[in-house]
């Protein structure tokens, strides 16, 4: 079956001329209309962009030009800037927004051959845990509909995870490319922060947003960022260093290897059924000759308060352009302020006005130092903590959430829970380290994600770890039982 084949695969197959893009296509689309209405993974599909991506795709198969991704279909975020394809973040406020250009990661996906889907739900502007802050609709978790599959990238999470799409891009500002990777059982990867352009991403947290890949294979997230990384002028963020390459992933060995395992990212907190699948995991790479110590990083214990600082502080500038005057649906008042603030108000969903308020209160004067400033202080203090690690070991493994997918509904009511879940994911983005989330196996029929954290500018020694990593792991590609 097409739809079950890896990115990588389906390449093959299609540059040996086996399958055609528009048949790549076809099955893809053919899931998708079958089953999306259960799953609620796509905010827009745009069915006749795609089979003239595939066209061009094709013409270059013809030409013998093909490349490792050349018409494999890719899902895109919502929060990605699209040419022509409705861009809404998952709020009101955009509803109706089509952006005249293409993000730099969509026009080097395009410029590989890939071909657009559509895009993908997620939490309104990328704020959320569970992708149930979403304007629009609520995604589901494949391995059990009455469960999140995790935020805010849920909807690319889940639509990998479904076998809708082979490959999608996301986003992650404190997690959220690998925790929805790790509740819904696939590969998801945050490359080191500035290596991937994030011009055309919708900013939420400037100084922590990175787009990454969720696939089903550690090859396949190599590959995709491979094509989407690199420098761009039109990112001042960005690195001015060569894309990713996924050359020598399979010619590491974890042998010798040393790991540093955090007691802080081993704490109480983290499930029973978690820890178990987390410990067995070790027990393997043990015999394939990783040497594993337990360290202290202490400044991980101020992680989520820091984090939820400094984002939301960022978020609140970020989000100050949208007022419904350049673009999205404007609000009826009296006067430019009035229409301003209803527009807001009512465009707006909770959880984005709760975190611009605590944003700009956190900005405001008197409460710069005390707040904003010191967050930045920890953070350094965290980021030199983490260097002193990698100055000793290769890599720094941990579980990815301390919890498998939780219910539907279950932690709406309690917002401060749902924030606590990102634990073990925000320090790669309060340091800039890459980090990368694979399955590991299963806890009472969910799966648990298990992973690791390289230092920055590492990308390609993380990914050929987490492919050593992967095929040791007797469980790492187990997928949910889908018609």
């Amino acid at each position: 079956m097409i739809t079950q084949l890896s990115a990588a695969e389906l390449a093959k197959k299609i540059a040996s001329k086996e399958i055609s893009c528009a048949e790549a296509l076809d099955a893809h689309l053919d899931r998708i209309e079958k089953l999306d209405e259960q799953y609620g993974c796509f905010l827009a599909v745009d069915r006749e962009r795609a089979y003239e991506d595939a066209k061009s795709a094709q013409a270059i198969v013809d030409r013998g030009e093909a490349g490792p991704l050349t018409g494999v279909p890719l899902a895109v975020k919502d929060n990605i800037s699209t040419d022509g394809i409705e861009t809404t973040c998952a709020s009101k406020i955009l509803k109706g927004y089509i952006p005249p250009f293409d993000a730099t990661v969509v026009t080097k996906s395009k410029a590989a051959g890939m071909v657009i889907l559509g895009k993908t739900n997620l939490d309104e502007f990328a704020m959320g845990t569970s992708t149930e802050n979403s304007a629009y609709k609520i995604t589901r978790n494949p391995w059990d509909t009455t469960r999140a599959p995790g935020g805010s990238s849920g909807g690319s999470a889940a639509c990998v995870s479904a076998e809708l799409a082979p490959l999608a891009l996301g986003s992650d500002t404190g997690g959220s490319i690998r925790q929805p990777a790790s509740l819904c059982g696939i590969v998801g990867f945050k490359p080191t922060y500035g290596r991937c352009s994030r011009y055309g991403l919708v900013a939420f947290g400037s100084s922590l947003d990175q787009i990454g890949p969720l696939t089903r294979t550690v090859e396949d997230a190599a590959l995709l960022a491979e094509v989407t990384s690199g420098h761009d002028p039109m990112d001042s963020t960005s690195i001015e260093m060569a894309p990713i390459s996924s050359a020598n992933l399979k010619n590491g060995s974890l042998k010798g290897l040393k790991a540093a395992l955090p007691k802080e990212l081993f704490a109480d907190a983290i499930n029973s059924g978690v820890r178990a699948q987390i410990e067995s995991a070790i027990e393997v790479l043990k015999n394939e000759g990783v040497e594993f110590t337990e360290v202290s990083i202490p400044s991980i214990e101020y992680g989520v308060t820091t984090y939820y600082i400094i984002a939301p502080a960022e978020a609140s500038s970020n989000l100050a352009r949208f007022d419904g005057i350049r673009y999205g649906p404007r609000s009826e008042g009296k006067g430019h302020i009035n229409v301003v603030e209803r527009t807001r108000a009512e465009g707006f969903g909770h959880e984005v006005k709760a975190r611009s308020m605590i944003g700009t209160h956190a900005l405001s004067a008197g409460y710069y130092d005390a707040f904003y400033l010191r967050a930045q202080q920890v953070r350094a203090l965290m980021k030199q903590e983490f260097d002193k690690v990698y100055a000793e070991y290769d890599f720094i493994l941990s579980p990815t959430s301390p919890v498998t997918a939780f219910k539907l509904g279950e932690l709406v009511d309690d917002p401060l829970a749902l924030k606590l879940l990102d634990f073990c994911t925000i320090p790669a983005n309060m340091g800039g380290m890459p980090g990368i989330s694979l399955n590991c196996g299963l806890a009472e029929g969910l799966p648990v994600g298990l992973q690791l954290l390289g230092a920055p500018l590492q990308d390609e020694k993380l990914l050929q770890i987490a492919y050593g990593v992967e095929q040791s792991l007797p469980n790492a590609t187990q997928r949910p039982q889908i018609p």
